[in-house]
């Protein structure tokens, strides 16, 4: 049942939708590769997603038995969507499109998304997304999964503030308040408390590895690009990079935390057998996922998860094979220069 068959890692998912399947691909070929022991899992939405199949597998069946479960859910979600009248457009499909900017259903949902509430839209509440994850996925084994420790986060309606819950309490209802897009579904309510996407205060939640793992490595799986050239010009690609900015912003707070911990580490004002240093890496395509607009985060057209997923093993294995004699040593990722980077001149 446990990986325990390398280095030490925790790794940390974002959400986004149908490119989660990239998220997939990584994890199938960690899982196969063989050479990270993973400690404990931080997701939001489809990560969390991911994260929950691939603990009820390891508990059925160890590594193997986690790559199937992916592969079912993934499949099992596809299926669904087949049902679904959200399709590419003829004009995609022969340019090799995958995202949905020429169908003219994926307009007016759009559009009516942005008239109506989901109160008003789908006042029975229906979301077969449930329906996949509660078939497809046993909590009864999540919750057993003793060898790795397993977080989601979703977001308190009335507080604005990241809920994170433990593997050890998990539910269907708690994944779905992590992936619920408010303008597509109501809140999810546990113990009487609405939450929204994990992905607005928590995309992935970061914090939990300090407190409950030992592990000071940390893989951030990063499906949304934070950089994208360019300024935004027709309506729906400001609405994409807003997105993207407000999706990307609280792991980047986290990251800065971390970084500002080191240089209080370095200059002596804190001392490193109280505080110990995160060593970040990144998996990350940029460049294949870049080209992808966010309304092919709904595509999960089976072809499409399937290119995702080998896009996520070619991704994992250049990162592995590159990366591995740094884990356990040093992060692989300059948050300093990332940040300076990106603008934040003024790192106190």
């Amino acid at each position: 049942m446990a990986l325990k068959r390398g280095k030490n890692v925790n790794l940390a998912l974002q959400g986004g939708g149908a490119h989660g399947a990239f998220t997939w691909g990584v994890l199938d070929y960690l899982l196969e590769d063989g050479r990270l022991d993973v400690d404990a899992i931080s997701g939001t939405s489809a990560g969390a997603m991911n994260a929950v199949a691939m603990a009820c597998g390891l508990v059925s069946g160890g590594a193997d038995g986690a790559r199937e479960s992916l592969e079912l859910f993934w499949k099992k979600m596809s299926d669904v969507a087949g049902f679904s009248p959200i399709k590419r457009a003829p004009f995609d499909m022969f340019m090799g499109n995958w995202n949905l900017e020429y169908s003219p259903s994926y307009h007016m949902m759009d559009a009516l998304t942005r008239t109506f509430s989901p109160y008003q839209m789908n006042p029975l509440n229906l979301n077969p997304l449930l329906d996949v994850l509660e078939s497809t996925v046993d909590f009864d084994k999540v919750r057993s999964c003793d060898d790795v420790k397993l977080f989601v986060s979703a977001t308190n309606v009335e507080t604005g503030r990241v809920r994170v819950f433990d593997r050890k309490s998990l539910t269907a209802d708690m994944v779905m308040a992590s992936a619920c897009l408010p303008y597509l579904y109501q809140a999810v309510e546990i113990d009487g408390v609405p939450y929204w996407d994990g992905g607005y205060m928590g995309n992935p939640a970061l914090f939990p590895f300090h407190y409950h793992s030992k592990c000071s490595d940390i893989v951030i799986v990063q499906i949304n690009p934070v950089i994208r050239k360019g300024v935004p010009k027709t309506a729906q690609e400001i609405q994409n990079r807003i997105n993207e900015i407000a999706f990307n912003s609280s792991l980047l707070k986290e990251l800065r935390s971390i970084d500002f911990v080191a240089r209080l580490i370095e200059d002596g004002k804190l001392d490193p057998k109280t505080y110990h240093l995160q060593r970040i890496h990144m998996i990350e395509n940029q460049d294949e996922m870049i080209p992808l607009g966010a309304s092919s985060k709904i595509n999960a057209e089976w072809a499409f998860l399937q290119h995702l997923k080998e896009l996520g093993r070619e991704t994992a294995k250049a990162w592995i094979d590159r990366t591995l004699p740094s884990i356990g040593k040093e992060s692989t990722i300059d948050l300093r220069a990332m940040f300076q980077g990106l603008g934040a001149e003024h790192q106190g």
